[in-house]
């Protein structure tokens, strides 16, 4: 490494842009030379010489690292890397990292799953525009309110944030069941309430609320399908927090136009932002938030804090935490992380 570290920071518009890579940028020690940027070839020169990309939810492609003959690692700012040829990588010896283990966005994804959950089973967002429109809708909402205790909750992916989400799920009085590659210790287990590892199929067939806590990889890509959607019960509730691209979005909004699901609660979308011919925005039951999920406050702070860190103790020659595009790792994760 020379004496000069160059840092390319590639923080999306949609996300911030410029004014958040700002601030990421006074984070970094006084011998990183770090660029900021909205796209990864923005800046050629910039691209070229950088020793580290670090990315907000901006794509780093192959041919970006075709580019980048410097680059030795990519920081992703955020728990997700599918925005990253991960492959492409590998072959160039190039580490691809996120912030899994700082646990920077599970609390306000699990806040956030909890928030879509409530809507729905409240009934919030049309009780809160018929009011508006001076309909006093009591009448015609009572019999779809429904009450979160009691209740199964699915989820589908038991890695940090599912797990966070699980203890509110205990703290409602509901029932925990998870499906993913490996079950978790008893022990574990009962700390969520005696939660229950099954096959991915049972899950959907048995859960009153399916919430999604899993990376998108190729294996997780379209993971509910309009076969695996048919699975559920009509009264059932379809939660996303994760990635938009785990649903097949027009199989999704012909079961909520058919009514064959109770209706979805969803923050994350394929691409995003989503563009005005996506069905979703006009189906029924549905309520939506701009993938709000990993954006409080707090939450930048944590995601900003861990991802600097990491890239800061790369420079410096320590150890890397979360490299997710190592071999011995075992490849792209499944459901479980």
């Amino acid at each position: 490494m020379t004496a000069t570290k160059n840092v390319l920071a590639v923080i999306s518009p949609h996300v911030g842009g410029r004014a958040i890579g700002a601030g990421l940028a006074t984070l970094f020690p006084e011998d990183a030379n770090v660029t900021v940027v909205e796209a990864a070839d923005e800046d050629r020169a910039a691209l070229g010489s950088a020793h580290v990309i670090i990315t907000a939810l901006s794509p780093v492609t192959a041919e970006h690292l075709a580019c980048a003959p410097q680059l030795r690692m990519v920081q992703c700012a955020s728990h997700g890397f599918d925005y990253v040829d991960v492959d492409a990588a590998r072959e160039r010896a190039v580490r691809v990292c996120n912030i899994g283990s700082s646990g920077a966005e599970a609390q306000n994804v699990a806040e956030q799953t909890f928030a879509l959950m409530l809507a729905l089973a409240k009934q919030l967002i049309p009780a809160h525009t018929a009011l508006a429109d001076a309909d006093w809708a009591l009448p015609r909402l009572q019999n779809s309110l429904t009450e979160l205790c009691g209740k199964t909750l699915g989820i589908v992916g038991l890695g940090q944030i599912g797990r966070e989400v699980a203890r509110r799920a205990v703290a409602f009085d509901m029932n925990v069941i998870y499906a993913g590659r490996r079950r978790l210790p008893p022990r574990t287990e009962a700390e969520f309430g005696d939660a229950r590892h099954v096959p991915l199929d049972e899950l959907l067939s048995t859960a009153d609320y399916v919430s999604l806590h899993t990376p998108l990889t190729d294996e997780t890509r379209h993971l509910l399908n309009a076969e695996r959607l048919a699975l559920l019960k009509p009264t059932a509730f379809v939660i996303n927090t994760a990635r938009g691209a785990l649903i097949d979005q027009d199989a999704l909004a012909d079961a909520l136009e058919k009514g064959a699901l109770a209706g979805a609660g969803i923050d994350v979308f394929d691409p995003e932002p989503p563009t005005p011919a996506l069905r979703l925005l006009r189906a029924p039951n549905v309520v939506l938030s701009p993938h709000v999920g990993g954006v409080t406050r707090e939450t930048l702070v944590r995601i900003a804090l861990a991802a600097v860190q990491n890239v800061t103790d790369f420079l410096a020659g320590g150890a890397l935490r979360d490299v997710v595009n190592q071999a011995e790792a075992g490849g792209a994760p499944g459901v479980d992380r």
